[in-house]
C-alpha cells in the first residue's frame, strides 16, 4: 500500500520510520514533512488545514491510506472530507475530534462514561473568575491552581502553580483572547499516556509511556509540548494498566459510538495514577508528541496494516500487538528561549546520526540543516532496560550541536532508579 502522512513533526518521522518497516507499505509520501523526513519519503507543500488540498494530493499520490498526524485538520474535518473521497483515513472525524478540541466537551463525554476526572468548572466571564479561583487551588485544599484553555493549545495552554495570582492572571488572559477558562482540581500521583487505537468500540491499546512537560530538569519551568518521554513504564502495575483500558477508554469509546460519532483513529488518554485509582487529566485525539517516537520504536507489529485496519473498521480482526523486548526514551532538543518565541535560522549539526527523528528542521539550498521551530530534534535510544536506553538516547545528543539549544538531562531518571511508585 501506499501511505500519506498529514504533518511536520519528529511524531510524523516516527510515524514515517515505523510504516517503513512494514513489508505491505510500498511507497512513503508525507505533507509537509522536514529536513529529517525527506530521506523516507516523498515531500509535498500543501494546506493541511484544507480537505480538498489533501484529497488532491492523496490522489496525486495514489494513497491507499492518508494518516493524520496534528490536531488542527482532525478539529477542522479534514478527515470527514478525506473518507468522504473514498480513501482510506486514519483520524477520527470532526465531531470525534473534539475531546481535544474542548475541554468542555471531554468533561462531558467522561461524565456520561462514568469515567473518572478531576471536578472542574468553565469560567466564560472574567466578573466570575475570582469566585471560580476560590472554590479551587490551595484555598480549598488542593496543592496548587490548574487552569487549562478550553480550546487547542499545543500543550502550552495549561498552568499548574500554588501561586494565585499566576493562576489568576493566566485564566484572564485566555478570557480576554476570547477563550474560555477552565478550572480543574488537582490531581495528585505519577502521569501516564495511553495510546490507544479505536475503531468504534474497539479498543487496542499500545504501549504505556510517561511524558515530561516542563522545560527544565526536575520539572521545573513553565509547561511546553513537551520535552521527553519513556516507555514502558517499569513502576505501573498491569493490574492498573488493565484497568485504565476497561474502565476509562473502553467506556468513552462505547459513549462516543452512543452519541452517534464513533472514534476511528489513535485515542490518546493522558491519566494521574491517583490514591484513587487513575483518573483522567485529558483525552487528545491522535498520537502525542514526544511518546510516540519511544513508543513506535518499540513496536513489532506491522504500523501500516494496523492503522489500516483501523481505518477501514476491521481493527477487531487485526490481532494483538508485537512489541519488542527492553525500553525507549525520546530527549527533546529544544531552540534557545523555547517554549517561549524560539530563535530559528542556525546551522544543526550532527543531525543526520541514526536514532535522531527531526521537527523543527528544513533545509537550505547548500544542503544544511537548519532550525525552523521551538523544538527541533527528538532523540531516541532504545536499550534492554530503560537505564541502557537512557544511556543510549544522552550518547546519541552528545553527537548534536545548535547554537543555545537545550534539552533536559533527567527523561526517565527517577523511573530508572526506582523512584516511582504506585
Amino acid at each position: 500500500m501506499r501511505v500519506l502522512v498529514i504533518g511536520s513533526g519528529a511524531r510524523e518521522h516516527a510515524l514515517l520510520l515505523a510504516l517503513s518497516r512494514d513489508p505491505q507499505v510500498t511507497g512513503l509520501s508525507v505533507a509537509p514533512g522536514n529536513a529529517g523526513t525527506a530521506r523516507l519519503a516523498e515531500q509535498h507543500d500543501v494546506d493541511i488545514t484544507s480537505g480538498e488540498a489533501v484529497i488532491a494530493l492523496a490522489r496525486k499520490v495514489e494513497a491507499d491510506l492518508v494518516v493524520i498526524g496534528p490536531e488542527v485538520p482532525l478539529v477542522l474535518g479534514v478527515a470527514d472530507a478525506v473518507r468522504a473521497a473514498g480513501i482510506t483515513c486514519f483520524g477520527p472525524s470532526k465531531g470525534a475530534a473534539l475531546i481535544e478540541g474542548s475541554k468542555a466537551f471531554a468533561k462531558d463525554v467522561m461524565a456520561a462514561a462514568g469515567v473518572r476526572t478531576a471536578s472542574s468548572e468553565i469560567v466564560d466571564n472574567p466578573a466570575h473568575l475570582d469566585a471560580a479561583l476560590g472554590r479551587f487551588g490551595p484555598p480549598a485544599g488542593d496543592p496548587a491552581w490548574v487552569v487549562k484553555d478550553d480550546s487547542l493549545a499545543a500543550g502550552k495552554g495549561v498552568v499548574v502553580t500554588a501561586d494565585r495570582e499566576v493562576a489568576r492572571a493566566h485564566a484572564a488572559g485566555l478570557l480576554e483572547a476570547g477563550h474560555p477558562a477552565l478550572l480543574e482540581a488537582f490531581l495528585d500521583g505519577p502521569e501516564v499516556s495511553l495510546f490507544c487505537v479505536v475503531d468504534g468500540a474497539t479498543v487496542v491499546p499500545l504501549l504505556p509511556a510517561q511524558d515530561f512537560k516542563r522545560v527544565g530538569d526536575g520539572d521545573t519551568g513553565p509547561n511546553t509540548g513537551g520535552m521527553g518521554a519513556y516507555a514502558p513504564l517499569p513502576w505501573l502495575p498491569d493490574t492498573v494498566y488493565r484497568e485504565i483500558v476497561e474502565q476509562i477508554v473502553e467506556p468513552v469509546a462505547a459513549e462516543m459510538v452512543r452519541r452517534g460519532s464513533p472514534f476511528s483513529g489513535l485515542l490518546y488518554a493522558g491519566l494521574a495514577i491517583t490514591p484513587a485509582g487513575p483518573a483522567v487529566v485529558e483525552f487528545n485525539c491522535r498520537f502525542g508528541d514526544p511518546e510516540t517516537q519511544a513508543v513506535l520504536a518499540l513496536l513489532e507489529s506491522p504500523l501500516g496494516q494496523l492503522l489500516y485496519a483501523a481505518g477501514n473498521g476491521k481493527l477487531a480482526e487485526f490481532g494483538e500487538l508485537r512489541w519488542h523486548e527492553g525500553a525507549a526514551v525520546t530527549v527533546v532538543l529544544a531552540a534557545e528561549n523555547y517554549p517561549g518565541r524560539p530563535r530559528v535560522g542556525d546551522v544543526v549539526t550532527g543531525s543526520e546520526a541514526e536514532g535522531i527523528l527531526h521537527a523543527g528542521t528544513t533545509r537550505r539550498d547548500d544542503g544544511a540543516v537548519v532550525s525552523s521551530g521551538g523544538r527541533v530534534l527528538s532523540v531516541v535510544g532504545t536499550g534492554t532496560d530503560l537505564s541502557a536506553a537512557r544511556a543510549n538516547a544522552y550518547h546519541i545528543m552528545e553527537s548534536v550541536r545548535l547554537p543555545g539549544s537545550h534539552f533536559r538531562t533527567d527523561i526517565g531518571q527517577r523511573a530508572a532508579e526506582g523512584k516511582i511508585s504506585v
